[in-house]
């Protein structure tokens, strides 16, 4: 009897310590109680009834990725291409997660898929090889909406690979070597019409200099015959203030006569008649010379 105590008693104390659960960080405990649904355990200590509470499902919070293999989609203009995703989940609601759907995982792969399909066959392939943010934002709306059922929250949708056929790919590689070439030739003539206005602009610069530099000779020659015409009328005025100071007005009068008379002698006439009185204003300017001379 006293046997069967014992052996009462060490089964009775090994099913509380088997009652006794922990659940770890970043992880849920779905608990059913009879066959259904009784709470959702968060990290710490709890205990469980024997044989009446049993551990559902054990869910991880952690955020996790689906990668999938490559899948054949058409675009809207008929080009058949391999695209392959990556879907970043996290479980939010545990319970719903553990009772929403049978195979999350399947379930989130085929609905990837089917999304994937019916964007890309909206887009033409220009779009869909440039378009990758949109493809990948409408891709984590739609999948986000469909599982928020599931208990499964869609953070990020990533387009990884685009393949379209061998054909394609010639026909853009083609496109391509074009487009460069046609680029380096706008760049080629661009820099030949840089090259021909900076050389005409030198040579109009040459062309002004060369003028600004005749027309400053020009001016600089005639300031000077100016100069020089101003200096013999200087000196011819001087003279005649002289000899008006010692001759008087008349003296002068004569003596611009006589200068008169020596134009008239530079011409083609071989006998000149000299009045008497320039004759003597002659011999009186003639002294006036040498007297100065003195």
């Amino acid at each position: 009897m006293y046997f069967v105590l014992i052996v009462l008693a060490a089964f009775v104390l090994v099913v509380i310590i088997g009652g006794i659960k922990i659940v770890p960080q970043s992880w849920a405990f779905v608990i059913e109680r009879f066959g259904g649904y009784n709470s959702t355990w968060n990290v710490g200590f709890h205990i469980m009834i024997p044989f009446i509470d049993r551990i559902a499902k054990r869910v991880p919070l952690k955020e996790a990725l689906f990668d999938y293999d490559p899948q054949p989609v058409i675009t809207k203009d008929n080009v058949t291409m391999l695209v392959d995703s990556v879907v970043f989940y996290q479980i939010a609601d545990p319970k719903l997660y553990a009772y929403g759907v049978e195979n999350p995982k399947l379930a989130i792969d085929k609905l990837t898929t089917t999304t994937l399909r019916n964007v890309i066959g909206e887009l033409e392939l220009d779009e869909t090889l440039s378009s990758r943010d949109t493809i990948n934002g409408k891709l984590r709306s739609i999948l986000d909406e469909a599982t928020d059922a599931w208990g499964i929250k869609v953070t990020r949708v990533e387009v990884k690979n685009i393949d379209p056929p061998e054909s394609i790919k010639d026909a853009m590689e083609k496109q391509m070597r074009a487009e460069r070439e046609r680029r380096a030739a706008i760049l080629a003539a661009e820099g030949e019409k840089q090259s021909a206005i900076l050389k005409a602009e030198g040579e109009k610069q040459s062309v002004i200099l060369q003028a600004e530099a005749k027309r400053e000779a020009a001016i600089r020659e005639a300031e000077g015959e100016a100069k020089a015409i101003l200096e013999v009328q200087q000196a011819t005025a001087d003279g005649l203030a002289m000899i008006k100071a010692i001759v008087g007005s008349e003296g002068a009068l004569r003596l611009k006569s006589f200068e008169a008379l020596e134009k008239v002698a530079d011409g083609k006439s071989t006998k000149i008649i000299i009045p008497s009185e320039i004759q003597n204003l002659a011999g009186l300017v003639t002294g006036i010379a040498e007297l100065a001379k003195s």
